[in-house]
């Protein structure tokens, strides 16, 4: 497989993607964490709880609190560097070769690591410019190779892209020569995107949910509620259930 599963891990909640590398089922997203203070609380609580995989991105504006709590907290929970799976992702500021290179390896002395588990395309737009802009595609082709030269360089253990559609994910396999590990996307029951999803099965490319409890209030809605009440779990439970059964794995 390349490499093996850390000892501090469950290998029933661990998954093996394309790159050989294992990636938690779920884990520690921290869009919308600001503040030392808070980024702090929340690492120590998800590792304190288990959680093994942990989401960042440039755009959250995070990655260097974020850095100087796994230092500080890795160490207190008897963990390294390697029990910990670390994922950042490409802003759609830094599209095209030579600001996605530089735009990863800051992210990288942001976060104090000389590696990450995995590394995003954000979004598939450039930052500024129309969605049907004719040179996202070029800039997007441009990026994926920056990517593709860290991986080769041991700087990303997989790569991926996030916010893709099923044209986007064909137009990249079109082209690539190191396929997408990961397509992060937001799922759940009020978006389930069966087509997508039978798609990356397809190609062997894992899932993974973002806002898997809804942007609204689905966890107050009746059908959710009764799940929840016949099988003794919690709303939340239920729709972090429902993606995983799909094949989707959660940030």
């Amino acid at each position: 497989m390349g490499c093996e599963l850390p000892g501090s891990w469950v290998p029933e909640r661990a998954v093996w993607l394309n790159s050989g590398t294992p990636m938690p089922l779920l884990g520690l997203g921290t869009f919308r964490l600001k503040g030392e203070e808070v980024v702090r609380r929340s690492l120590d609580a998800a590792l304190e709880n288990g959680y093994r995989l942990v989401d960042t991105a440039a755009v959250y504006g995070n990655e260097a609190a974020l850095g100087r709590a796994l230092r500080e907290l890795l160490p207190r929970h008897g963990l390294s560097r390697g029990d910990v799976f670390l994922t950042s992702k490409l802003s759609p500021r830094d599209h095209g070769e030579g600001p996605a290179e530089a735009a990863c390896l800051a992210s990288l002395e942001q976060l104090g690591c000389d590696y990450l588990d995995l590394y995003l395309i954000h979004w598939p737009g450039t930052q500024g410019r129309p969605q049907d802009d004719a040179g996202n595609r070029e800039r997007r082709q441009e990026s994926w190779r920056a990517l593709e030269r860290l991986h080769q360089a041991g700087k990303l253990k997989a790569i991926g892209v996030s916010n893709y559609t099923l044209r986007h994910l064909k137009e990249l396999l079109a082209g690539c020569r190191v396929p997408p590990a990961v397509l992060q996307v937001e799922l759940h029951p009020q978006l389930a995107q069966p087509d997508l999803l039978d798609f990356c099965r397809q190609q062997g490319i894992h899932v993974q949910a973002y806002s898997s409890l809804g942007t609204g209030r689905l966890v107050e809605q009746p059908e959710v509620v009764e799940v929840a009440r016949r099988r003794g779990r919690t709303p939340a439970q239920v729709l972090l259930r429902w993606a995983l059964q799909r094949g989707a794995r959660h940030p």
